[in-house]
């Protein structure tokens, strides 16, 4: 059996960089708490929780003082940089630096709407972190939107600036895009700010391609992963036979049956060595097949 890992699957920029420095800082001793799973990926958390990262919520914040608290890639809003520096938090801030720029596009997207009385609209899943990060940037009322049923919300007699959580589909953004403009009282008040990351939205065409060459396509993310389950989405419109698995133990012997090539990929927050795991697992479930 043919079995090949996607050379272009697993982290991303962002989540290699966050990872990076979450090691360097439990290199240095002692507990490093993450505001959250640092990645949404399972068995990556578990990795890390063994070498001394323990993940926390906003709520355990006030039992922190003193301590190193970790911001990961999904960054977060003002409120809770506040919130450490009163209780002589040290941070160690992994925001991914184009989720920093898309923050700033935020701000300065609510202070144009404001001046004309527009509306700031972010597709994006609500309660993803990054998502939550991006409404926090400021007071004003944000509207989330994942798909054509959400824009009953927005008032399209005024002014609307679209942007999007850096891991989403480009074509959901670009179908809502002109789905907005198409409905506006007048569609040059509707802007449409492309906030998708390229390194991710560049995967789909790729994955696309990737996923047609197999009998078989196992894509490794863990469930938690808003953007594992639009790249999985991606790989099973090009290949109906993908399956999605967090971890090897759940590659069933009896789906690879009659399949002469397996194709492995994952998402953005999967790491290289859970996607060799899983090839491992393939191949030791084709030899005792043998």
């Amino acid at each position: 059996m043919l079995i090949e890992i996607d050379d272009k699957s697993g982290f991303c920029f962002g989540v290699v960089r966050a990872i990076g420095e979450a090691e360097r800082a439990l290199a240095s001793g002692g507990t490093v708490y993450s505001l959250g799973d640092i990645v949404h990926n399972r068995v990556e958390v578990q990795r890390l929780e063994r070498l001394g990262l323990k993940t926390v919520t906003h709520a355990d914040l006030p039992r922190l003082a003193g301590c190193r608290l970790f911001i990961r890639a999904h960054g977060e809003p003002p409120t809770t940089y506040a919130a450490a520096r009163a209780l002589d938090i040290e941070v160690i801030d992994a925001t991914c630096p184009v989720v920093a720029r898309l923050q700033q596009r935020v701000v300065e997207a609510h202070a144009a709407m404001r001046a004309c009385g527009g509306q700031v609209v972010i597709l994006g899943k609500r309660g993803h972190a990054e998502v939550v990060g991006l409404t926090g940037q400021v007071d004003d009322p944000t509207i989330v939107v994942e798909g054509v049923a959400d824009l009953e919300a927005i008032d399209f007699a005024r002014p609307v600036h679209f942007l999007s959580q850096t891991t989403q589909s480009l074509a959901l953004f670009d179908e809502l895009g002109a789905e907005m403009r198409r409905r506006a009282a007048d569609p040059a008040a509707v802007t449409l700010d492309d906030t998708i990351c390229r390194r991710v939205s560049g995967r789909e065409r790729h994955l696309e391609q990737f996923a047609a060459r197999f009998d078989r396509v196992l894509f490794v993310a863990g469930r938690k992963s808003s953007n594992g389950r639009v790249l999985s989405e991606v790989c099973r419109r090009a290949n109906a036979a993908t399956l999605l698995v967090e971890e090897p133990s759940e590659v069933d012997p009896a789906w690879l049956r009659g399949a002469a090539s397996v194709g492995i990929c994952g998402a953005t927050s999967t790491p290289r060595w859970l996607m060799q795991e899983v090839a491992d697992r393939v191949a030791q479930i084709v030899e005792n097949n043998n």
